[in-house]
């Protein structure tokens, strides 16, 4: 939910409004990682571990 106000705040008053509005949603999907740094490194570090599983899962085994 906060994701689409924020996007409709963006798409409307924000820096960016002249672009589309998957634009905006995109910085809105990730404002919280630009505002608060240490969101960002966690989210990192979620990717990070979900790659590696998903290497695991999927390699062959012999």
């Amino acid at each position: 939910m906060t994701v689409l106000i924020a996007t409709i705040c963006f798409d409307i008053w924000g820096r960016y409004a002249y672009k589309g509005f998957f634009y905006n949603l995109g910085q809105a999907l990730v404002w919280p990682a630009v505002m608060f740094p240490s969101i960002g490194k966690l989210i990192s570090g979620v990717i990070w571990v979900l790659v590696i599983i998903a290497v695991l899962a999927l390699v062959r085994r012999r």
